[in-house]
């Protein structure tokens, strides 16, 4: 993304700061590479990143990660999106609750 780069040109700390985040994340410790960019893609999913999820696709392949793998990682995204929706609506059947009702 061009736009990105000229981002990081404007604030070079803040690219900085993000890289070596992103490079902290990257290294290899208790997760390999694939299990990394299969958390990194289902949370792309839920943060809704398209970016995100073409760069993480990207590199569960090259880790070698299945497409059932995927699919796996995949279903996990779906259902905590319906789980956070399912709290959020709570809220949001409490916070109606709490409004005066209409004396119509």
């Amino acid at each position: 993304m061009d736009a990105i780069g000229e981002l990081g040109a404007s604030a070079p700390a803040t690219l900085a700061g993000f890289e070596a985040l992103d490079g902290a994340a990257a290294k290899d410790g208790v997760l390999d590479a694939k299990t990394r960019e299969l958390i990194a893609l289902a949370v792309a999913v839920t943060t809704r990143c398209d970016g995100c999820i073409a760069v993480h696709s990207a590199a569960a392949a090259r880790a070698g990660a299945s497409k059932e793998e995927v699919a796996a990682a995949l279903s996990v995204a779906i259902a905590l999106n319906a789980g956070a929706a399912m709290v959020y609506s709570a809220r949001a059947f409490d916070a109606f609750g709490q409004q005066p009702t209409s004396a119509g």
